[in-house]
């Protein structure tokens, strides 16, 4: 259902593939600016790059989804 809707709005496989690599770099950007921050700051900064990567391999799934449905 999701991913019909996906193919009808116009994205393909190879947009959520490179949704996946894209956020691998957000994380890593967002871990390296948690260790810049304040000691105050540092949990927050750090639980908001382990949420973002949890995103790649959730991108990652629906895109091979995505494939398949192509």
């Amino acid at each position: 259902m999701v991913v019909g809707l996906l193919h009808r709005v116009g994205v393909r496989s190879t947009h959520l593939y490179l949704t996946s690599l894209a956020t691998i770099g957000l994380c890593l950007g967002l871990w390296i600016r948690a260790k810049t921050v304040d000691q105050a700051q540092r949990g927050n900064a750090e639980r908001r790059a382990l949420f973002v990567g949890l995103w790649p391999p959730t991108m990652w799934l629906i895109g091979d989804s995505l494939q398949e449905h192509e």
